[in-house]
């Protein structure tokens, strides 16, 4: 492997890791809220939420491309913060990765909140319990199951991410050259050795992710009541 393609996968590694943790602590409070409330405004959010399963990549990447450029609201203000532009920079590419793979991570959460809400953080309330203590104690530990779902979706999802990196994020070594634009690269350079290289470890990496959250739900299997 290049140097170049093994900075580009070092950089996607660190894209899905950081990608995945600010997930969770945005995805968390977020599915606990669609688990629970009775709000009329539920419908709305979880659409809002599924939008990245049904839009293409390059609309959300058009989007938020025009939402990030320095001349918009958020940019300027992030341009004043910081001296740097949120497109085509690392930063940018976590904005839209996190956009893009919301619903990996909120569906999960969600779904196993759900289950806790009728189960054992419903007895934990009625036995008294402040409903932070009983999220904390009672309906996290048992909704385990779907937070390591919700968080290997994430990061899996993000690992193959083209169309929003490559609208916000460009192709930057270093800086925003994630191994799938690595590999269009190759392809369009008809270099198809490197790009059957950076393909196949990418697909390697992917069902290894994939296959040990299967074995962890095969292990611990959900017990609701």
């Amino acid at each position: 492997m290049s140097l170049p393609d093994l900075s580009a996968l070092l950089l996607t590694l660190r894209l899905a890791f950081i990608t995945t943790v600010v997930l969770l602590i945005i995805g968390m409070p977020l599915a606990w809220w669609l688990a629970t409330t009775r709000s009329r405004l539920r419908p709305i959010c979880e659409a809002f939420v599924a939008l990245p399963l049904v839009l293409p990549p390059t609309v959300i990447g058009f989007y938020l491309l025009i939402a990030l450029n320095p001349t918009s609201a958020i940019g300027k203000f992030w341009m004043q913060m910081t001296g740097e532009t949120l497109t085509f920079s690392f930063t940018g590419l976590v904005i839209g990765s996190v956009v893009y793979s919301l619903p990996f991570m909120v569906q999960p959460l969600q779904a196993a909140f759900e289950a806790s809400a009728r189960g054992p953080a419903r007895l934990a309330a009625n036995l008294g319990a402040h409903p932070l203590d009983a999220f904390i104690t009672v309906a996290l530990p048992s909704s385990l199951r779907g937070v390591v779902t919700g968080c290997v979706l994430a990061f899996a999802h993000t690992l193959g991410e083209f169309g929003v990196v490559l609208m916000v994020g460009g192709n930057i070594p270093d800086e925003t050259r994630v191994v799938s634009i690595a590999i269009y690269e190759h392809v369009e350079t008809l270099s198809y050795t490197q790009a059957h290289g950076l393909s196949g470890l990418l697909l390697l990496l992917s069902f290894c992710v994939l296959l040990s959250v299967y074995i962890f739900n095969r292990r611990f299997p959900v017990h609701v009541g």
